[in-house]
């Protein structure tokens, strides 16, 4: 599976202001499946947006975006993609539990076995029965993560998701990950503002 830009821009920026970019205004930038991909970039200068694109829930830019050569204009792309947004979009009366549930149980991808053991890698056993809003921004992350990887997908999309959470779970997080672009034989994509080295990236580029 191939992600392909053309001079994709947002409309909110100048071509001055990405002047400097990797990607944007780039006559031809792909992304592969299998490759994972780290994308850095100061506050304000485009990350989520980029993500939002990519993933189709937003339009706003000039340029093209196609996924295997369909446009990302024409649907959002939750059948090849998985994406941990910034702003983590869990519901926040519904309880660490239903929030994955809602997302497996629409594909079937994971056992409950699975995902009480990874709520229990990642220290949520105690809190999967608790509303959301009730946990830390850094508790939130590791269910946003969870939830992400109970769907197949072709492309992860990460918008800087490991900011409120230390080594430890950092570590625990990328090992459930990795596991499951391997499993899937999927793509990575991920942004941050500052140096991330928790995977082995096959490119850096500054957005």
């Amino acid at each position: 599976m191939i992600i392909a830009l053309d001079k994709v821009k947002p409309i909110y920026m100048s071509e001055q202001e990405i002047s400097c970019s990797d990607i944007y205004m780039n006559k031809n930038m792909v992304f592969n499946t299998r490759e994972k991909v780290l994308i850095r970039a100061q506050s304000g200068r485009g990350k989520s947006s980029l993500l939002n694109f990519i993933y189709g829930v937003k339009s706003s830019f000039d340029g093209h975006i196609e996924v295997n050569g369909q446009s990302v204009r024409k649907e959002v792309q939750s059948d090849h993609m998985s994406y941990v947004f910034q702003d983590l979009k869990l519901f926040d009366t519904l309880t660490v539990k239903e929030n994955i549930l809602l997302k497996n149980d629409l594909t079937n991808h994971k056992t409950e076995a699975e995902i009480d053991l990874m709520l229990s890698q990642l220290g949520l056993s105690e809190k999967r029965d608790e509303p959301v809003k009730h946990l830390s921004i850094g508790q939130q992350q590791r269910v946003a993560i969870i939830r992400a990887l109970c769907q197949p997908f072709h492309f992860l999309l990460l918008d800087e998701p490991f900011s409120h959470l230390d080594q430890q779970n950092v570590a625990i997080a990328v090992g459930l990950i990795n596991r499951e672009l391997k499993e899937q034989q999927a793509g990575l994509l991920l942004t941050t503002l500052d140096p991330c080295d928790a995977f082995q990236y096959d490119k850096t580029l500054q957005l």
